[in-house]
């Protein structure tokens, strides 16, 4: 229990030392020390706790309590004085409603229900902690590097690098607390820290356009929050429990009691993970700097709400309406973001439409709630954390040296830019490409869906994954493609940065080679834990063999890209007279000059987000209500 609470408050302690101490060196120095410290400890945790069974700890505190309370009237505070300093009602109206009923339920409804196992650790946690203590760790010591960046290249900005790398090792106290809290208080209060923290990072740069998604998406997770909250009173006034692990077997022996409540955390589970209707405020996000796309995607934010739905998947496996809500949202989100994410060139863009597709695919088999969804779920989770944040992190130092961040000036990157186009193209891989881990988990997705029957889920996946493997695709082309100036462009990159790609590449390769352990050792012992019961996953020996063959193609991939080429460069064929072949210009049949130029096709007419936005938003939000409407009146019915 120490080293779990050690986890909580030491990115807490660092965060507090980092936005008071205005040195670069000392800040650096903090960042590179705590980083060091929480991958220490983590790892320590993780190989500690690998294979045990669920282990709740009697921890109970007044001082914590209180802790929470204050830190919810704090939250409150600042989003009702960031409301009224740019005059946006909804956000104050909405912060000030989940300001109210949070110091109500803290002093009349909490405060009678005791909870005396306040901390557990199961698989599942263990998981996620790897993620958040590793990769979160990780964006944080890439950020030093990338903001230095970021300040000479906007001059005109205040530097605010204490708040933001503050900011960051909050996120990474919040998250921890989130999937250690068996006190369903405890777990709000870190569930909108994170609501504040990505609040603050998304509006970091303070242009009217960081503003405006800022408010978005505070507008829309404080939504979320107050189902969370709609969660709680029901929990503490009907069920007389804010024990998580007890709300949970309460529900799997009177499934229409928790109706209701599981709605209301699985609406809160849906906007924190930015599904469909919801999906604009992480869209939005893309706005901020680079290490706070990579840090709200991979690691944090999002990845709560994904962790809050698959704790829930056993009661969504006997609760109709909100499993219904759940399933086809989830579905409905990843279909459509894959076809979104066809018709995008800008790159952050593109993985913010491909997060937001996975993220509904691992919602739609949190929805499914049978073992072998279960097992799905997982394994996405921890592949999309890390080839996305690998992803982000290149995109990142990619900008900052070819001055874009859209996928068509990423002609050639393989000669610009050698090493991160070797680590760019790694992260692609592994989204999209056999025998990598993505393909194996959506294949293990495929397989519960037909095992369940689930003909609408099978149907969505199949479209779905086919605009997945387009998107990727044309992106992966690009970086061999052709370039006016393909000189080198990367050796002015910080160490920072590239100690943080190889980190995160290593993770995906790793993971994709160690997926037969990683089943047996992390997501079968939690299954195993939760449902009582053996799970008939892929086979044991077909997860060997794509390890070996993913250990075959990392092999070929690392031999072809050591040493370097010493073939003879000739100029391009340009179908006619080259008139300046450093720029790729040619005389046609016409004897006029013409430019040669690949490029993609986005099928805007077809996949643009004005088109394919308004179907999802409709038809999602229909789905939600009219599950409401059915907790609602099964709710009625007991009373």
């Amino acid at each position: 229990m120490e080293l779990v609470g050690f986890l909580i408050l030491f990115p807490l302690l660092s965060a507090i030392a980092l936005y008071f101490i205005k040195g670069n060196g000392a800040r650096k120095a903090i960042v590179l020390g705590s980083a060091a410290v929480i991958a220490f400890a983590t790892l320590v945790l993780c190989i500690g706790n690998v294979s045990t069974p669920p282990v709740f700890y009697d921890f109970e505190s007044t001082i914590v309590e209180v802790a929470c309370m204050v830190i919810g009237v704090v939250i409150g505070a600042i989003v009702l004085w960031f409301a009224w300093k740019y005059k946006n009602v909804l956000a104050g109206v909405l912060g000030a409603v989940q300001l109210v009923a949070s110091v109500v339920f803290d002093l009349v409804f909490a405060h009678s229900v005791h909870v005396a196992q306040g901390l557990y650790i199961d698989s599942l946690s263990v998981m996620m902690a790897f993620i958040i203590g590793i990769i979160g760790s990780g964006i944080c010591v890439y950020a030093l590097g990338y903001m230095e960046d970021h300040v000479e290249e906007h001059p005109e900005q205040d530097d605010r690098r204490p708040l933001f790398f503050a900011l960051m090792f909050l996120f990474l106290s919040a998250m921890f607390a989130i999937v250690f809290s068996n006190n369903m208080t405890w777990m709000f209060t870190g569930w909108e820290v994170t609501t504040l923290c990505s609040f603050l990072l998304i509006g970091y740069t303070r242009t009217d356009e960081a503003i405006a998604n800022a408010f978005r998406q505070i507008i829309m997770n404080i939504a979320g929050g107050i189902g969370f909250l709609v969660a709680l009173y029901y929990c503490a006034a009907r069920m007389g429990t804010l024990d998580f692990n007890q709300f949970i077997q309460m529900g799997l022996s009177a499934p229409a009691v928790i109706a209701l409540p599981v709605c209301a955390l699985a609406f809160a589970g849906i906007t924190k993970a930015a599904q469909m209707p919801f999906h604009s405020w992480l869209l939005g996000a893309m706005v901020a700097p680079t290490p706070t796309s990579a840090l709200l995607h991979s690691s944090t934010m999002v990845k709560a709400g994904v962790f809050l739905l698959v704790k829930l998947a056993p009661l969504f496996a006997i609760s109709v309406a909100p499993a219904v809500m759940v399933v086809l949202v989830g579905g409905i989100t990843f279909t459509l973001a894959s076809f979104m994410a066809i018709s995008q060139s800008n790159a952050k863009r593109v993985l913010a439409y491909s997060t937001i597709a996975n993220l509904g695919l691992i919602v739609a088999c949190a929805g499914v709630g049978t073992p072998e969804a279960v097992w799905a779920a997982m394994f996405l989770i921890l592949f999309h954390a890390a080839a996305k944040s690998l992803l982000f992190l290149c995109v990142g130092t990619a900008e900052h040296h070819i001055g874009s961040r859209d996928i068509e000036d990423m002609d050639l990157l393989f000669e610009r830019m050698p090493q991160l186009a070797r680590n760019m193209m790694v992260g692609i891989m592994i989204m999209f490409v056999a025998p990598f881990g993505m393909l194996i988990s959506k294949w293990a997705t495929l397989v519960s869906f037909v095992d369940n029957h689930q003909v609408a889920l099978i149907v969505l996946l199949a479209y779905g994954s086919a605009a997945t493997f387009m998107f990727w695709a044309k992106w992966l082309g690009k970086l061999s493609g052709v370039a006016g100036n393909p000189d080198n462009v990367e050796a002015t990159v910080h160490k920072s940065e590239w100690g943080a790609i190889f980190t995160m590449t290593t993770l995906a390769l790793v993971f994709c080679i160690a997926l037969p352990w990683l089943s047996f050792a992390v997501v079968l012992p939690y299954i195993d834990g939760v449902y009582h019961q053996p799970v008939f996953s892929l086979d044991s020996d077909v997860l060997a063999l794509m390890s070996i063959l993913s250990l075959a193609v990392i092999i070929v991939l690392v031999a072809g890209s050591v040493g370097g080429s010493k073939k003879r460069r000739v100029g391009a064929y340009l179908a006619g007279v080259s008139v300046d072949n450093l720029e790729r210009t040619y005389r046609n049949s016409l004897s006029q000059e013409a430019k040669a130029s690949v490029r993609n096709m986005y099928l805007s007419d077809i996949f643009g987000e004005e088109r394919v936005t308004p179907v999802g938003v409709v038809s999602t939000t229909i789905i939600i209500v009219g599950a409401f409407a059915a907790a609602l009146a099964t709710m009625t019915a007991l009373l």
